[in-house]
């Protein structure tokens, strides 16, 4: 069943709320509306990604316990393909605990939101992720270029949303981009985990220190990287030496 908004302008950004809860995915609905964004409305996993299909939406509103396909796979799926991976997903889900919330942000979901929520809140969360998408952190000057040691270079290009290690392309996730953009801008300087969230994800999200910590240490893994080109600066947060490490 799929449920489509005509009222707001054209012009007005576009939600597509993925909830098999009837009740739920009206209240969204409802409050979306009410802000000024036009809806589309799935039930399942599978109906998500064939609406993405038919027309990409300015953000998702991704339910994780979903009939047929559930919505971390649907969040996998679209982060991993290039003409998707840029649609804001918002996670909403009862499901809260800490473990949870890393594995949605771990697969590039941009935020989560936990049931029961303020209707309130979850439309300022939309909102701010939309800010985000169209005011994305990227390197200035054009393409990065990082020294990682033992010859190999590391070419971040945020026109593409691409960064390259030895000619081949890295498999990042959305997140670990904006990470590593976000640090290329600072090269040398330490930026705290409160500074990394603020900037990667917004004022007020659901992102711990311990989350900043995994997408680290998976981005160091991606880019084999030993820990002399992003520095943990115990106690404070990370650094990363775009042009090698000191001494290099």
């Amino acid at each position: 069943m799929i449920w489509v908004q005509k009222g707001p302008a054209l012009n007005q950004p576009e939600v597509l709320i993925v909830e098999d809860e009837i009740e739920i995915a009206d209240l969204i609905r409802l409050h979306s509306e009410r802000d000024g964004l036009r809806t589309r409305v799935v039930h399942s996993g599978r109906d998500a990604l064939r609406e993405v299909g038919v027309r990409v939406p300015d953000v998702i509103s991704l339910d994780i316990m979903l009939p047929d396909l559930d919505g971390l796979e649907v969040c996998r799926t679209l982060k991993t393909d290039p003409g998707t991976a840029r649609i804001p997903i918002v996670i909403v889900s009862a499901k809260g605990e800490e473990s949870e919330v890393v594995e949605g942000l771990e697969l590039g979901a941009d935020d989560y939101v936990t049931k029961p929520f303020s209707p309130r809140v979850l439309m300022a969360r939309l909102r701010a992720v939309l800010r985000r998408r169209d005011a994305e952190p990227a390197p200035a000057g054009g393409t990065v270029v990082i020294r990682a040691g033992a010859g190999t270079e590391i070419e971040l290009d945020p026109e593409r949303h691409e960064v390259r290690a030895g000619g081949s392309r890295l498999d990042l996730t959305l997140t670990e981009f904006r990470l590593l953009g976000y640090l290329a801008q600072h090269p040398g300087f330490v930026r705290t985990r409160d500074q990394i969230v603020s900037a990667i994800r917004g004022e007020g999200t659901v992102l711990s220190s311990r989350a900043v910590d995994v997408h680290i240490a998976s981005l160091r893994k991606k880019i084999s990287d030993d820990g002399s080109l992003i520095e943990t600066v115990r106690g404070v947060g990370y650094r990363l030496w775009a042009g090698g490490a000191p001494g290099s």
